[in-house]
């Protein structure tokens, strides 16, 4: 039934939610056959239903949000016994169509976040680099391109650490499994309006990865280059070379024709996509620590008059945006971090006969039914899934752990933006490894 609310306890911490779609807190008979082969390495019994219609989790830019103008509901508790309720925010008795999001501990509450559009948990009980768990908040307060993220501590009582405006959107994960937390985001504030252009126009807004090292907020773009290069090749490839050609002989300002004519205002909007794309290599590079390269590709491709004024009005926007929030800049390579992250086996590993830890708990799970799924292949299936999942919740990688026909892509690829609250050791967030079970019904 959409919109139906569970909690389960997993010793301490526990996690109640409520999204569009089913949860059942059973074990369906598969899952004893698949337990008694030995060929899983843990069990999660969280059986997700998918469901076809939506009312409480929004997507925008792609990325589910637990409230969305007034609608869906989260909760929480925490073993510090801090708990986070995100909720539609009120007027009297009655439901807004705004959002809030509370944190509640010993008969006291801090409201966090009240009367805004948007309210999404991104990190809840990790410790990303603050030396403490912390819950990591986006809230967006108006219409702009940008949300806050808002990050408190989860001791008794919590207190706000650090405020980080200007993205987009904001994603803690340990992402290459090494033990620390990265804060990915963008710089969407300073290219918002960019020679006339709107984030909403552009593929991406420039892509910045951040860390907390030591208390401190690093810029450390420059260890993952190759995220960058992956871009870059892409908007090298997707130039159509008559079209460039075109935008190298243009004045670079795209300004609307003078006389308008519809022929010529279809030709300004395809150079200037053209533009953009442009800018999104130059962005790449700039953003990646590889200034000079950026600046020989802006010469490459941008009409050489007006090379000059395009590189200055870049410099403008760098800096004025996100990285001036930065406490200092990484320069060390990808290369040099070769940790791994001891990966649990969240259901079966052991301690002195006990579990060695506390499995994860879902945060915000959502994926459309599969194209083309029947009424009654939705109905049969269910697909096990084996996903790695790190110690700031978020999923690493996801197999498929048996085989049923209706399984696609597209459910693999959602698992990328789903959170949890991870597994906990003791008192220490750690990465693991489980099976999701997965039922498609309408």
């Amino acid at each position: 039934m959409p919109g139906r609310t569970a909690r389960r306890r997993a010793g301490v911490p526990f996690g109640a939610f409520r999204l569009n779609l089913s949860v059942l807190i059973c074990a369906p008979s598969p899952l004893q056959r698949y337990l008694r082969s030995g060929r899983l390495l843990g069990l999660v019994v969280f059986i997700l239903a998918f469901v076809l219609a939506g009312a409480g989790v929004c997507r925008a830019q792609d990325r589910d949000v637990l409230c969305n103008y007034g609608a869906g509901n989260f909760y929480a508790e925490l073993r510090s016994g801090v708990s986070v309720r995100v909720e539609a925010a009120r007027n009297g008795e009655l439901a807004t169509r705004l959002c809030r999001a509370v944190l509640s501990w010993r008969n006291q509450t801090l409201v966090i976040a009240d009367q805004v559009l948007q309210v999404d948990v991104d990190a809840l009980g990790a410790d990303i680099g603050l030396g403490t768990p912390v819950i990591a908040i986006q809230v967006k307060k108006s219409r702009d391109c940008c949300v806050e993220y808002e990050i408190y501590s989860l001791q008794n009582p919590p207190r706000l650490l650090r405020t980080i405006t200007g993205g987009d959107f904001f994603s803690a994960a340990d992402t290459d499994l090494d033990g620390e937390v990265e804060i990915w985001t963008d710089d969407a504030a300073a290219v918002d309006g960019f020679e006339g252009l709107a984030v909403g126009q552009m593929d991406f807004a420039p892509p910045v990865v951040l860390r907390f090292t030591r208390g401190k907020l690093l810029d450390v773009s420059t260890e993952f280059q190759s995220y960058y290069d992956d871009k870059i090749a892409k908007l090298r490839a997707d130039l159509n070379p008559q079209d460039l050609r075109d935008f190298k002989s243009s004045d670079g300002r795209l300004l609307a024709p003078v006389p308008f004519t519809v022929e010529a205002e279809h030709r300004r909007a395809q150079l200037e996509r053209v533009k953009i794309k442009i800018l999104e290599i130059v962005w790449s590079y700039l953003y990646s620590g590889r200034e000079e390269v950026a600046w020989n590709a802006l010469a490459e491709f941008w009409p050489a008059e007006d090379a000059d004024r395009g590189r200055a009005a870049i410099l403008r926007a760098r800096a004025t945006g996100i990285l001036t929030q930065v406490d200092g800049v990484s320069t060390e390579p990808a290369a040099s971090r070769k940790s791994h992250a001891r990966i649990y086996d969240a259901i079966n590993d052991t301690e002195k006969g006990k579990r060695a830890v506390i499995p994860p708990q879902p945060i915000l799970l959502r994926r459309p039914p599969p194209p083309g799924a029947s009424q009654q292949g939705l109905a049969l299936g269910e697909v096990f899934l084996l996903l790695v999942i790190d110690s700031a919740g978020k999923v690493r990688s996801a197999e498929q752990a048996n085989d049923v026909k209706w399984f696609d892509v597209g459910l693999q690829g959602a698992t990328a933006n789903w959170k949890f609250i991870p597994a906990f050791k003791g008192d220490q967030a750690v990465a693991s490894r489980l099976i999701f079970a997965v039922t498609m019904l309408r």
